[in-house]
């Protein structure tokens, strides 16, 4: 039941993103916004697209198979609204530095929290390859990942299916890495008490 409640919640979170995105109207943010779905529109318009040409092509080839074209139709038409709500909940959820947390995100998938203490590094870099490791989490977006953290200590990760794993290590996409690096760095640096001053 807890998978089924999980999976539930992210469809409503995708299919969510779309009257907000379709409005050019994104929630209202109480720190800095980053965006990632710069780099993706193309791609996944282009997906949509090929399911646009699918979704009629089935049509004339089933149009003498009413239950069969129903359920094709079905299909068909969810694929083109999973692909679309896909980048709409992209553009409507960045990433979000607010207040003592990042919160690290990737369209509809749940949100990765990392409290800025618990951020041991956070540097530049880009990778287009991804081996699955224990203790690692990569938030691929385009095929690439552009920010790693390294944690302190690790925190908690749930799943679009509700599973828990641990991260010591994140790596996300961001359009503009850079103003993410030196964000998180000013924001860690803001924490940090100043050194007091010698007793003379």
């Amino acid at each position: 039941m807890r998978a089924v409640r999980a999976v539930l919640r992210h469809q409503a979170r995708l299919f969510g993103s779309l009257p907000l995105w379709v409005r050019a109207r994104q929630p209202t943010y109480g720190g800095a916004a980053f965006g990632y779905a710069k780099g993706q529109g193309p791609m996944l318009f282009g997906f949509a697209f090929a399911g646009l040409v699918e979704t009629v092509t089935m049509a004339v080839l089933l149009r003498h198979h009413p239950v069969a074209h129903l359920v094709m139709l079905v299909l068909d038409v969810y694929g083109v609204l999973f692909v679309v709500a896909l980048h709409a909940a992209s553009v409507v959820r960045p990433h979000l530095l607010d207040g003592g947390t990042l919160r690290v995100r990737r369209a509809a998938q749940p949100e990765l929290p990392v409290p800025l203490a618990d951020i041991a590094s956070v540097r530049q870099e880009l990778r287009a390859t991804h081996t699955r490791m224990d203790g690692e989490l990569d938030l691929v977006v385009g095929a690439q990942t552009s920010v790693t953290l390294e944690l302190v200590r690790p925190v908690p990760y749930f799943t679009s299916l509700g599973r828990r794993q641990e991260v010591r290590l994140v790596r996300f996409h961001a359009d503009d890495a850079g103003a993410v690096v030196r964000a998180v760095e000013r924001a860690r640096g803001a924490l940090s008490p100043l050194p007091s001053d010698p007793v003379g």
